[in-house]
Order: C-alpha cells, then sequence, then structure tokens
C-alpha cells in the first residue's frame, strides 16, 4: 500500500511556556530570599510571611495550568494577576518605608511573570491590560512615585507589549507553516494519485483510443470517446485532482496563505481558484493554457467567468463545427484577470451579430458580454473571415455589481 503523507504541527510558543513555568519558579524563590535577606526592614513581618506563603503554594500549585495555551484559562490569569496586584498594595502594610524608598515590593519580578503569562496567551493587546493594572498598583503603593517608579513602570509595559506582539508573530507563523505542510502533503498525494492513474486508466483510455481508430466504423466512435476522455482526466489530474484553492489573510498578522479547501461552497469572502473551474473544458479538441500558481477571484465572479467560457466554447460548437479546434488562455495580471478563447473556425462574417441580436438570438450579447458587465468586466470578439474567431474576457480582481456583493 502507498504511504500517505502525514503533516506534524510544531508549536513555536511551548517554549515561551516552559521557559514561563522556570520563570515564575525562580522568581518565587527570588522574592522568599529577598525578604528573608531583608527581614529586619519589615514592620509586619507576618504580612510578608503570609503572602510569601500563599504566593509559593499558589506558585508551585497552578504549575500545569502554564504548562500550555489550554490550561491558561482566563479564570486563571484574573486569579493570578489579582494576587500580584495584592502583593504590590499590601507591601506598605508590611514596610512603612516602601512608600518612600524604591525598595522591591513583596512579588518583586515575580509580578512580571502574570503579565508574561498574558502575553504568551493572549498577545500584546492582552499584555498591555494586565501591565496597565500593574502600573498602576505600583503607582499607588509607591504613594510619591519617584523617576524611576515611572521608569520601571513603563519598561514593564513597553517589554510585555513587545512580547506580546513577538508571540502573535510566531503564532501567525506557525500556522503559516502548518498550511504549507499541509500543501506540501496535498501536492504530494496528488503527484502518488497522478502516477497511479497514469499507469492504469489513462494507459487502458490510450489503448481504446488507438485500438478504436485502427478498427474504425463504431469502434473509431468509441476511440475517439476514450480520446476526449484522456484528455479531460489528464487536465484533470495535472490541475490538482484538488477542489478550488482558497486564501486565507490576516492583515494585521501580515500573514497571506494559499490553502486547499475541501467545502463545496466558499465560507465568508474565500476566493476560487479559476482553473479548477475551467480545467473540465479541456477535450481533444480545446486545449487549455493555465498560469502555474492560482488564479483568484471571488466565488461568483468565478463562476460567472466560467460560465462565460463555457457561453463561448458552445458558440465553437454551434457555429465552427464540432471539428473545430478550440483553445483557452488564462492570464493573471495584478489588477485583473483575463481570459481568452480562440478557434479555428471560418469566422464571424461582419455584421452577423448585430443581425443575431436583432432576431432575437442573445447568445453573445447576454451570455457572454451581460455575465462580464455584471462583474465590472468587458467581453471583445474579434472574428476575421476564414481565420478564425477569438473571445477576450476580461474581469477586474474586484468585482462590482451583482457578482461583487454575492461573493
Amino acid at each position: 500500500m502507498a504511504r500517505r503523507e502525514r503533516v506534524v504541527r510544531m508549536s513555536v510558543e511551548q517554549p515561551l511556556w516552559s521557559a514561563l513555568t522556570a520563570y515564575r519558579i525562580l522568581t518565587m524563590l527570588y522574592a522568599i530570599l529577598l525578604a528573608v535577606f531583608g527581614r529586619d526592614r519589615y514592620d509586619r513581618p507576618l504580612v510578608a510571611i503570609a503572602f510569601l506563603v500563599v504566593m509559593a503554594a499558589w506558585t508551585l500549585g497552578t504549575l500545569p495550568k502554564v504548562a500550555g495555551a489550554a490550561a491558561c484559562t482566563k479564570r486563571f490569569l484574573g486569579a493570578d494577576l489579582t494576587i500580584a496586584l495584592v502583593g504590590i498594595l499590601v507591601t506598605p502594610l508590611a514596610d512603612f518605608e516602601a512608600q518612600h524608598v524604591d525598595g522591591p515590593t513583596l512579588p518583586s519580578i515575580w509580578t512580571a511573570g502574570s503579565v508574561l503569562a498574558f502575553a504568551i496567551k493572549g498577545g500584546w493587546r492582552w499584555a498591555a491590560v494586565a501591565s496597565s493594572f500593574v502600573a498602576v498598583a505600583n503607582i499607588i503603593e509607591r504613594g510619591e512615585p519617584s523617576r524611576d517608579t515611572f521608569h520601571n513602570v513603563l519598561l514593564v509595559w513597553v517589554a510585555s507589549i513587545a512580547i506580546g506582539y513577538v508571540v502573535e508573530v510566531a503564532r501567525a507563523s506557525e500556522r503559516t507553516l502548518a498550511r504549507a505542510l499541509e500543501i506540501e502533503a496535498a501536492t504530494r498525494e496528488r503527484e502518488r494519485l497522478a502516477r497511479d492513474i497514469h499507469d492504469s486508466v489513462l494507459q487502458v483510455l490510450a489503448m481504446v483510443q488507438r485500438r478504436g481508430t485502427a478498427l474504425g466504423g463504431e469502434a473509431a466512435e468509441l476511440g475517439r470517446m476514450a480520446g476526449e476522455q484522456e484528455v479531460a482526466l489528464r487536465t484533470l489530474v495535472s490541475s490538482g485532482l484538488l477542489p478550488a484553492t482558497r486564501v486565507s489573510e490576516d492583515a494585521a498578522e501580515g500573514a497571506v496563505v494559499r490553502s486547499v479547501e475541501v467545502d463545496d461552497e466558499p465560507s465568508g469572502q474565500a476566493d476560487y481558484d479559476l482553473r479548477s473551474l475551467l480545467a473540465p473544458y479541456a477535450g481533444s479538441r480545446t486545449s487549455f493554457a493555465e498560469p502555474g500558481a492560482p488564479v483568484l477571484l471571488a466565488p461568483a465572479a468565478a463562476r460567472e467567468l466560467a460560465a462565460a467560457v463555457g457561453a463561448a466554447l458552445d458558440n465553437v460548437r454551434a457555429h465552427a463545427g464540432e471539428d473545430a479546434q478550440a483553445w483557452i488562455l488564462v492570464e493573471d495580471w495584478p489588477d485583473e484577470v483575463i481570459v481568452t478563447v480562440r478557434d479555428d473556425g471560418p469566422g464571424i462574417p461582419e455584421g452577423r451579430l448585430a443581425q443575431a441580436e436583432g432576431e432575437g438570438r442573445m447568445g453573445v450579447a447576454l451570455s457572454i458580454r451581460g455575465r462580464l458587465r455584471d462583474l465590472g468586466g468587458t467581453a471583445e470578439l474579434i472574428s476575421v473571415p476564414g481565420q478564425g474567431t477569438e473571445v477576450e474576457l476580461k474581469v477586474p480582481k474586484v468585482s462590482r455589481g451583482k457578482a461583487g456583493s454575492a461573493g
């Protein structure tokens, strides 16, 4: 049995949680040692001892809570920050001189661990809120804050926001990497399927085409149909064997990711890969040329443009004959998508389109130009008698009108 690719997700933020766990333990020990060596300055040592016991028990008892993002809940973060704020505010009760001297508070730098937990869990916005509470508590505790107090408060505030922002960027990068690995795995799976199909189905269809052509008669028609199916299947394999590609974009995090979706309909503003909608039109008498990268349009715009291409091909079969050869060319420009449908038929005599519209046959006017007009695009038809017909369909990347509102 063929080996299938499996995407392994790696967490880039897990080391941060491990570092936070170690930081909380070390700063807890630091605060205890600081109190032990400075015990002579406390006017009410029992207050300091009571808080430090609570802080130590809380730190050791909640280590599993800072082991990962899932365990670190909002309720825990709120309780943890509350303990830190209480420790800051009760410092003057234990040390009367704390409001007049820039000495350490009871929790000391252990408080930063609470702010860091907010930063790692929720990013820079959460860090800004938590550090603002700590800043207010420090200013209240000092009573008459000095320049050093404001300097320390500002340093914690800026550092926590910076760390929160870095965490958000790392998290976005992790999602980008995971999606890229998923796309790579899907691509390898597609290539594996393509090899299997090539070794079995495509070879059988090619053999039926050759034998049918050699036998003639009804077998020749069967061979022709097998040849068309072979070309269509080969085109489908080369275009991905997968549904439309969508784009996931988060401007705040600066990440733009193309990922493969399996839903039949788009959600939100997800885009369609136009190539997957046009690939089924390829056949033994219809060649399909596409860019190597996804050609992304809003879902409604992609469907309408594909329908316009289908209408153009219907005209080729109806007016150029069953034996006419057609070509589909897709061009993806920064501001617009251009699809050209060309055939080698006899062409359209001058004035024939106006005559058809006058007779009530509105295929080109409605099925093609009408669809493109609703998208904010244009359809230009060029035909020279004896040299075939070319239909150039242009659609802007940001569509307006019906399709724009639908998408």
